[in-house]
């Protein structure tokens, strides 16, 4: 049996003026692509809507219809508006400010304090003897303090009467003098003693005059300045809540120091009225108290149940002006805050 054999087919050549055409036309796609891949690169997506039109022109029946279009008309010619002139903004200069004023120095707001008028106390001891004199003191303001000497007779009576109009009550207790060395002195109070038997006399003193406040010394002048001696009476006037004024018959009274180391109140007197019981003496005494008041702003005086001077400070008393009678007990509190620098609490 024999092999078939497809029968071979003989090629034709291509005529000259085709393969021109095939090259002509292959040369204007290759154009084609160049052109709209260049299109694209500069005009971006924009470029691709005249791509219909590029591919009739690249075509050859559009090659052959651009040959046979109408004539050619240049494209409107693009008139550029010149840029409108646009006024630079104007620099506005700020007016100089106006230089601060210099501050001013801040005064401080002191509240102006009323004028405090000079505080006198005025104390009258000897009180429970004379009982004319005694009643004639009972008659002063009530601001003056009286002192009772524990034993007349008449003391507990008067010294009541006085506490009922008013007036501040301390105790004279006798204490050691010069003169006393033979103890003519009625139950004083001495160095010499037990300070068992001085606490007697002072409990025995106290117990004979009613509603006191404090004390203060009756002569004295030996006992007062023995540091030792005062040291039992301080602690037993601290335990009843009293004052010691110094009557100041030495100076070298230790009342007030030892006093105050014990927490007890004390301060001296300033003024003596009546070492001179003549009224000229008197009256003059009255205006070296004035004095003392208005330079330390408090002063304490003490004077005597005698005629002359109790016609003169009842003259006085009723006649001040200018100055304030306060009792013992605030100007010795007025007198330890000056010396100590300390305001203490008034009762």
């Amino acid at each position: 049996m024999s092999r078939w054999s497809p029968n071979r087919q003989t090629r034709r050549a291509t005529p000259p003026r085709i393969a021109f055409n095939r090259l002509a036309r292959r040369a204007l796609e290759a154009v084609f692509w160049m052109l709209l891949l260049l299109a694209a690169g500069i005009g971006g997506p924009g470029a691709l809507e005249g791509l219909p039109k590029l591919a009739d022109l690249v075509t050859p029946s559009g090659v052959l219809e651009a040959q046979a279009s109408t004539k050619w008309e240049a494209p409107a010619q693009v008139v550029f508006q010149p840029l409108t002139h646009v006024a630079p903004t104007p620099v506005v200069k700020l007016a100089a400010a106006a230089p601060l004023p210099a501050p001013q120095p801040v005064k401080p707001v002191v509240s102006t304090p009323k004028a405090k008028l000079p505080l006198i106390a005025l104390v009258i001891d000897d009180m429970g003897g004379d009982i004319v004199q005694n009643r004639r003191a009972i008659a002063l303001p009530k601001e003056v303090s009286l002192s009772f000497l524990p034993y007349p007779e008449d003391t507990p009576r008067l010294a009541r009467s006085a506490r009922e109009a008013g007036h501040q009550i301390l105790v004279h207790v006798p204490m050691e003098a010069p003169r006393d060395r033979d103890g003519s002195l009625k139950n004083a109070l001495r160095r010499d003693l037990p300070v068992e038997e001085n606490l007697r006399r002072l409990d025995e003193a106290l117990s004979r005059v009613e509603g006191y406040a404090g004390i203060n010394n009756h002569e004295g002048s030996v006992f007062t300045a023995d540091r030792h001696a005062l040291v039992p009476v301080a602690e037993a006037l601290y335990g009843r809540g009293m004052f010691f004024l110094d009557s100041r018959t030495t100076p070298l009274s230790q009342v007030v120091a030892v006093s105050r180391a014990f927490g007890v109140p004390s301060a001296d007197r300033d003024i003596f009225l009546d070492d001179d019981q003549a009224s000229p003496a008197v009256a003059h005494q009255l205006k070296e108290l004035e004095r003392v008041a208005r330079e330390q702003g408090v002063a304490i005086a003490i004077g005597h149940p005698h005629a002359a001077t109790l016609d003169l400070v009842t003259r006085w008393c009723a006649e001040l002006k200018g100055y304030r009678l306060i009792k013992a007990s605030d100007a010795i509190r007025l007198k330890t805050e000056l010396d100590v620098g300390v305001e203490m609490a008034s009762k």
